[in-house]
């Protein structure tokens, strides 16, 4: 790799082997693309703050070749905005089976579990990072997650945990040190 373009975090080969095989990373959002905070205002609104450099990372992905997509338990037009505006395909929201929605997923798209990863923080996600050929865990997952994981993000969710992922994709695809090429 060029000088100043190598992974600013250490990863062991075998989890950059798992991951040269990925064509699609499936992201949990509450707890995972945001901190977990929910806000309600008096009229029950919700909001949500997602980490920019996040979404930065997830336009790189895509633009790399590897599709993006997320499965939440949760419904909301912000999820359905922010996935929007990073140009998301595969949005699957109110999802109260996430196994089911992963297969599903997997079946429209033609792709075996084995080129999918798939980040979680919370035991709900669980069923998915069981199947999916690569899972990830946030730093501030809940303990038997981060157990089940093949890697766990050295940041905490909302905190540039999904960047963290995406380039140690990019990196294990040897697509990494190109894309930050283009900004030097």
């Amino acid at each position: 790799m060029t000088s100043g373009c190598t992974l600013p975090f250490d990863v062991p080969r075998a989890t950059l082997e798992r991951a040269a095989g990925v064509k699609l990373v499936l992201f949990d959002v509450d707890g995972v693309l945001t901190d977990g905070s929910l806000f309600l205002d008096n009229a029950g609104e919700e909001y949500k703050a997602f980490n920019s450099r996040d979404g930065h990372g997830i336009k790189m992905l895509q633009r790399n070749g590897v599709e993006v997509g997320v499965i939440t338990g949760r419904t909301s037009r912000i999820v359905a905005h922010r996935t929007a505006e990073l140009g998301v395909r595969h949005v699957c929201q109110g999802c109260a089976d996430k196994l089911a929605a992963f297969e599903s997923l997997l079946f429209r798209l033609g792709l075996e579990s084995a080129h999918v990863a798939f980040a979680g923080d919370d035991v709900v996600d669980l069923p998915v990072m069981l199947r999916a050929g690569f899972a990830i865990a946030v730093q501030d997952a809940h303990a038997l997650v981060k157990k089940h994981a093949h890697w766990v993000t050295p940041s905490a969710g909302g905190r540039g945990a999904a960047r963290e992922l995406c380039e140690l994709i990019m990196a294990a695809q040897g697509s990494y040190a190109a894309e930050m090429q283009r900004y030097l």
